[in-house]
């Protein structure tokens, strides 16, 4: 997209937060327009109203919104929309629960405006962001199961092909198809059959819940290097 076309929302009831996003959105990431909401009737009032519009920030602790898996209901209905969940919470859970719900990353409010920025620009730039700190994360929160949604069937490690390994640890890193197959040394095709075979083996449909499946494997199973 143009950039000069470029419109975004960002809802949060935090008025400091949404304009510390949108001085990062216009003046870092090329944005000409940011819409700010106060709740999750207004966000959907504006997305319905602007469909120009290309990026949605989330807070999870938005008025109206029920967690991270009302994100699927966003999803849904602006499917082309980028959805980025930038929230206090730093719950293991609701990290999951956001990715599986769709959302294209989650990126906890600690972390420093470099590290906003550069999450933002990752998902502006069509990948998936899961913060590095879930490793930790994930030893501190108990409560609560990882997914109350509709689970993905996360095989065992083993049943992955080596490819489909690779495969999934360059997702989790955020990398795009054209750059995994870059580094793999593949077409952009063959990382395309490779991901619908991920997809299958780990029984989801979007990156964004393969990324939350490749997690659990991670944190749950010694997947990975």
């Amino acid at each position: 997209m143009d950039r000069s076309r470029r419109v975004a929302l960002i809802a949060d009831p935090d008025e400091y937060f949404r304009l510390a996003v949108e001085t990062i959105l216009t003046t870092r990431l090329g944005f000409s327009t940011v819409h700010h909401a106060t709740t999750l009737d207004q966000a959907f009032d504006h997305l319905i109203k602007q469909p120009q519009t290309w990026l949605s920030v989330f807070e999870l602790n938005l008025p109206g919104l029920q967690g991270a898996s009302s994100l699927t209901g966003v999803r849904d209905c602006f499917p082309e929309v980028q959805v980025a969940v930038v929230s206090t919470s730093l719950r293991r859970h609701d990290i999951l629960m956001a990715l599986d719900a769709g959302a294209h990353g989650y990126v906890p409010k600690n972390e420093t405006p470099s590290e906003l920025t550069s999450a933002l620009k990752m998902i502006v730039d069509g990948r998936i962001y899961v913060p590095p700190s879930i490793a930790s994360i994930a030893s501190l929160v108990t409560e609560g199961p990882v997914l109350n949604a509709k689970s993905p069937k996360t095989s065992p490690p083993d049943t992955l092909t080596p490819r489909q390994r690779e495969v999934l640890e360059l997702l989790l890193k955020g990398k795009s198809n054209k750059e995994i197959a870059r580094t793999l040394s593949l077409g952009e095709g063959t990382v395309k059959v490779h991901m619908a075979g991920l997809f299958r083996a780990l029984g989801v449909n979007t990156r964004a819940a393969a990324a939350a499946a490749g997690v659990q494997l991670v944190q749950g199973r010694g997947f990975g290097t």
